[in-house]
Protein backbone atom coordinates (compact mmCIF):
# COMPACT_ATOMS: atom_id res chain seq x y z
CA UNK A 1 0.00 0.00 0.00
CA UNK A 2 1.15 3.48 -0.97
CA UNK A 3 1.37 6.37 1.69
CA UNK A 4 -1.69 7.69 -0.08
CA UNK A 5 -3.60 5.30 -0.11
CA UNK A 6 -2.67 4.73 3.31
CA UNK A 7 -3.94 8.25 4.21
CA UNK A 8 -6.77 7.73 2.21
CA UNK A 9 -8.03 4.97 4.18
CA UNK A 10 -7.28 6.52 7.53
CA UNK A 11 -9.64 9.55 6.47
CA UNK A 12 -12.02 7.52 5.07
CA UNK A 13 -12.23 5.75 8.35
CA UNK A 14 -12.50 8.92 10.73
CA UNK A 15 -15.62 9.78 8.11
CA UNK A 16 -17.24 6.40 9.02
CA UNK A 17 -16.21 6.82 12.84
CA UNK A 18 -17.98 10.50 12.89
CA UNK A 19 -21.36 8.86 11.30
CA UNK A 20 -21.54 5.48 13.24
CA UNK A 21 -20.35 5.48 16.45
CA UNK A 22 -22.05 6.89 18.85
CA UNK A 23 -19.21 7.87 20.97
CA UNK A 24 -17.83 9.80 18.06
CA UNK A 25 -20.98 11.27 17.18
CA UNK A 26 -21.17 12.93 20.45
CA UNK A 27 -17.70 14.72 20.01
CA UNK A 28 -17.01 18.64 19.30
CA UNK A 29 -13.46 20.60 19.09
CA UNK A 30 -13.42 21.02 22.84
CA UNK A 31 -14.24 17.42 24.07
CA UNK A 32 -11.69 16.27 21.40
CA UNK A 33 -8.70 18.20 22.09
CA UNK A 34 -7.63 16.87 25.96
CA UNK A 35 -7.61 13.74 24.43
CA UNK A 36 -5.04 15.34 21.24
CA UNK A 37 -2.89 16.69 23.84
CA UNK A 38 -2.89 13.61 26.15
CA UNK A 39 -1.49 11.98 22.49
CA UNK A 40 0.80 14.52 22.30
CA UNK A 41 2.18 13.60 25.61
CA UNK A 42 2.46 10.14 25.02
CA UNK A 43 4.83 10.89 21.68
CA UNK A 44 7.00 12.64 23.61
CA UNK A 45 6.86 10.11 26.41
CA UNK A 46 7.78 7.63 23.67
CA UNK A 47 10.31 9.26 21.88
CA UNK A 48 12.18 10.16 25.30
CA UNK A 49 12.04 6.63 26.17
CA UNK A 50 14.18 5.34 22.86
CA UNK A 51 11.24 2.89 22.23
CA UNK A 52 10.58 3.08 18.19
CA UNK A 53 7.19 0.57 18.20
CA UNK A 54 5.88 2.61 21.00
CA UNK A 55 6.55 5.96 19.41
CA UNK A 56 5.18 4.49 15.69
CA UNK A 57 2.18 3.31 17.56
CA UNK A 58 1.83 6.74 19.71
CA UNK A 59 2.10 8.86 16.22
CA UNK A 60 -0.42 7.19 15.35
CA UNK A 61 -2.96 7.75 18.00
CA UNK A 62 -2.14 11.37 17.40
CA UNK A 63 -2.24 11.41 13.54
CA UNK A 64 -5.97 10.41 14.06
CA UNK A 65 -6.23 13.13 16.25
CA UNK A 66 -5.53 15.61 13.28
CA UNK A 67 -7.91 13.38 11.16
CA UNK A 68 -10.87 13.72 13.60
CA UNK A 69 -10.16 17.14 14.49
CA UNK A 70 -10.35 17.64 10.63
CA UNK A 71 -13.25 16.14 10.00
CA UNK A 72 -14.88 18.30 12.56
CA UNK A 73 -13.81 21.20 11.20
CA UNK A 74 -15.01 20.40 7.83
CA UNK A 75 -18.29 19.73 8.70
CA UNK A 76 -18.42 23.50 9.69
CA UNK A 77 -18.30 24.33 5.67
CA UNK A 78 -14.38 25.44 7.02
CA UNK A 79 -11.68 24.21 5.74
CA UNK A 80 -11.02 19.85 5.28
CA UNK A 81 -7.83 18.05 5.48
CA UNK A 82 -6.76 18.87 2.04
CA UNK A 83 -6.39 22.34 2.95
CA UNK A 84 -4.92 22.28 5.67
CA UNK A 85 -1.79 19.84 3.82
CA UNK A 86 -1.78 22.40 1.69
CA UNK A 87 -1.75 25.39 4.03
CA UNK A 88 1.12 23.76 6.16
CA UNK A 89 2.88 22.91 2.87
CA UNK A 90 2.87 26.81 1.75
CA UNK A 91 3.57 27.81 5.53
CA UNK A 92 6.76 25.77 5.62
CA UNK A 93 7.96 26.81 2.00
CA UNK A 94 7.41 30.02 3.17
CA UNK A 95 9.26 29.91 6.21
CA UNK A 96 12.13 28.23 4.55
CA UNK A 97 13.67 30.69 1.95
CA UNK A 98 17.27 29.15 2.64
CA UNK A 99 16.08 25.88 1.15
CA UNK A 100 13.61 27.32 -1.29
CA UNK A 101 14.71 30.63 -2.63
CA UNK A 102 18.01 32.65 -2.56
CA UNK A 103 18.39 33.16 1.23
CA UNK A 104 21.24 32.12 3.02
CA UNK A 105 21.00 30.64 6.56
CA UNK A 106 24.22 28.63 7.53
CA UNK A 107 22.84 28.03 11.21
CA UNK A 108 19.91 26.19 13.42
CA UNK A 109 19.92 29.66 15.16
CA UNK A 110 19.91 31.79 11.87
CA UNK A 111 17.19 29.81 10.62
CA UNK A 112 14.93 30.74 14.00
CA UNK A 113 15.98 34.39 13.22
CA UNK A 114 14.74 34.18 9.88
CA UNK A 115 11.20 32.44 11.10
CA UNK A 116 10.77 35.50 13.46
CA UNK A 117 11.67 37.94 10.71
CA UNK A 118 9.16 36.33 8.13
CA UNK A 119 6.37 35.79 10.92
CA UNK A 120 6.59 39.08 11.46
CA UNK A 121 7.26 40.88 8.16
CA UNK A 122 5.39 38.62 5.29
CA UNK A 123 2.94 37.44 7.45
CA UNK A 124 1.88 40.43 9.32
CA UNK A 125 1.85 39.38 13.17
CA UNK A 126 2.50 42.27 15.06
CA UNK A 127 3.98 42.39 18.18
CA UNK A 128 6.80 41.10 20.17
CA UNK A 129 4.75 37.67 21.95
CA UNK A 130 2.16 37.83 19.10
CA UNK A 131 0.24 34.23 18.77
CA UNK A 132 1.75 32.68 22.25
CA UNK A 133 -1.07 30.70 23.44
CA UNK A 134 -1.22 30.69 27.34
CA UNK A 135 -2.58 27.35 27.46
CA UNK A 136 0.70 25.57 27.48
CA UNK A 137 2.21 24.29 29.81
CA UNK A 138 4.03 26.66 32.29
CA UNK A 139 7.91 25.72 31.39
CA UNK A 140 6.89 25.41 27.45
CA UNK A 141 4.92 29.08 27.77
CA UNK A 142 7.73 30.59 29.61
CA UNK A 143 10.51 29.20 27.26
CA UNK A 144 8.23 30.59 24.12
CA UNK A 145 8.36 34.08 25.82
CA UNK A 146 11.99 33.82 26.23
CA UNK A 147 12.56 32.75 22.99
CA UNK A 148 10.50 35.73 21.10
CA UNK A 149 12.54 38.11 23.50
CA UNK A 150 15.50 36.99 22.55
CA UNK A 151 14.24 37.75 18.28
CA UNK A 152 15.00 41.40 19.08
CA UNK A 153 18.02 40.66 20.77
CA UNK A 154 16.46 41.09 24.50
CA UNK A 155 18.45 38.51 26.54
CA UNK A 156 21.65 37.89 28.39
CA UNK A 157 24.04 37.58 25.91
CA UNK A 158 25.17 34.43 27.03
CA UNK A 159 24.64 31.40 28.89
CA UNK A 160 26.71 32.67 31.88
CA UNK A 161 24.82 35.86 32.44
CA UNK A 162 21.73 33.33 32.28
CA UNK A 163 23.58 31.36 35.25
CA UNK A 164 24.14 34.27 37.22
CA UNK A 165 20.63 35.72 37.23
CA UNK A 166 19.76 32.12 38.17
CA UNK A 167 22.06 32.58 40.89
CA UNK A 168 20.31 36.24 41.82
CA UNK A 169 16.88 34.80 42.04
CA UNK A 170 17.86 31.93 44.26
CA UNK A 171 19.88 34.45 46.65
CA UNK A 172 16.09 36.61 46.59
CA UNK A 173 14.27 33.54 47.25
CA UNK A 174 16.66 32.60 50.06
CA UNK A 175 15.90 36.30 51.18
CA UNK A 176 12.20 35.97 50.96
CA UNK A 177 12.11 32.98 52.74
CA UNK A 178 13.99 34.30 55.82
CA UNK A 179 12.17 37.07 56.22
CA UNK A 180 8.46 35.31 55.71
CA UNK A 181 9.58 32.29 56.94
CA UNK A 182 8.84 28.51 55.58
CA UNK A 183 5.23 27.75 54.61
CA UNK A 184 3.28 24.77 56.38
CA UNK A 185 1.88 22.29 54.22
CA UNK A 186 -1.24 22.95 52.26
CA UNK A 187 -1.33 25.98 53.15
CA UNK A 188 -0.86 29.78 50.84
CA UNK A 189 2.75 30.72 50.45
CA UNK A 190 3.42 34.05 51.46
CA UNK A 191 2.84 36.63 47.87
CA UNK A 192 6.93 37.55 47.93
CA UNK A 193 7.92 33.74 48.23
CA UNK A 194 5.18 33.16 45.44
CA UNK A 195 6.94 35.79 43.14
CA UNK A 196 10.40 34.50 43.56
CA UNK A 197 9.79 30.98 43.78
CA UNK A 198 8.19 32.02 40.11
CA UNK A 199 11.53 34.20 39.02
CA UNK A 200 13.57 31.08 39.59
CA UNK A 201 11.40 29.07 37.66
CA UNK A 202 11.52 31.47 35.01
CA UNK A 203 15.18 31.82 34.95
CA UNK A 204 15.99 28.24 35.30
CA UNK A 205 13.94 27.97 32.29
CA UNK A 206 15.90 30.33 30.75
CA UNK A 207 19.11 28.28 30.96
CA UNK A 208 17.92 25.62 29.96
CA UNK A 209 16.74 27.60 26.73
CA UNK A 210 20.59 28.78 26.28
CA UNK A 211 21.39 24.99 26.78
CA UNK A 212 18.78 23.70 23.92
CA UNK A 213 17.41 21.58 27.01
CA UNK A 214 13.65 21.17 26.27
CA UNK A 215 12.65 22.14 30.52
CA UNK A 216 9.05 20.16 29.83
CA UNK A 217 11.03 16.68 29.11
CA UNK A 218 14.09 17.45 31.11
CA UNK A 219 11.79 17.84 34.01
CA UNK A 220 9.83 14.47 33.32
CA UNK A 221 12.69 12.89 32.14
CA UNK A 222 14.22 13.99 36.13
CA UNK A 223 10.87 13.05 37.70
CA UNK A 224 11.16 9.80 35.95
CA UNK A 225 14.44 8.96 37.42
CA UNK A 226 13.20 10.24 41.13
CA UNK A 227 10.40 7.50 40.73
CA UNK A 228 12.57 4.83 39.48
CA UNK A 229 14.93 5.38 42.46
CA UNK A 230 12.55 5.89 44.92
CA UNK A 231 11.15 2.39 44.25
CA UNK A 232 14.45 0.95 43.84
CA UNK A 233 15.07 2.12 47.17
CA UNK A 234 11.98 0.67 48.36
CA UNK A 235 12.52 -3.06 47.28
CA UNK A 236 16.20 -2.84 48.26
CA UNK A 237 14.18 -1.77 51.90
CA UNK A 238 11.73 -4.42 51.46
CA UNK A 239 14.45 -7.31 51.05
CA UNK A 240 15.98 -6.18 54.29
CA UNK A 241 12.64 -6.53 56.18
CA UNK A 242 12.03 -2.32 56.46
CA UNK A 243 9.65 -0.58 55.47
CA UNK A 244 10.87 2.52 53.80
CA UNK A 245 8.26 4.31 54.29
CA UNK A 246 8.97 4.04 58.43
CA UNK A 247 12.54 4.57 58.19
CA UNK A 248 14.43 7.92 59.61
CA UNK A 249 15.81 10.32 56.65
CA UNK A 250 19.04 8.83 57.12
CA UNK A 251 18.33 5.38 56.60
CA UNK A 252 15.88 6.39 53.24
CA UNK A 253 18.90 8.78 51.76
CA UNK A 254 21.03 5.91 52.57
CA UNK A 255 18.79 3.45 50.35
CA UNK A 256 18.09 6.16 47.84
CA UNK A 257 21.65 6.75 47.22
CA UNK A 258 22.28 3.14 46.87
CA UNK A 259 19.27 3.09 44.20
CA UNK A 260 21.05 5.79 42.60
CA UNK A 261 24.41 4.19 41.94
CA UNK A 262 22.32 1.15 40.79
CA UNK A 263 20.66 2.92 38.67
CA UNK A 264 23.15 4.92 37.11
Amino acid sequence: MSLAEALVDLQELTERLRRECPWDREQTERTIVPHTIEEAYEVADAAIGGDDAKLADELGDLLFQVYFLAVLLSEKGELGLEDIARGVHEKLVRRHPHVFGDAEAETAGRVRERWEEIKRGAEGREGIFHDVPESLPALLYARKVQRRAAAVDFEYPDTAGALADLDDEVWELKEALTEEGETAPETEPAAHVFEEMGDVLFAAVNVARRLNVDPELALRAMSRRFVERVERAERSAAAEGKSFAALPLDEQDRYFDRAKEEFE
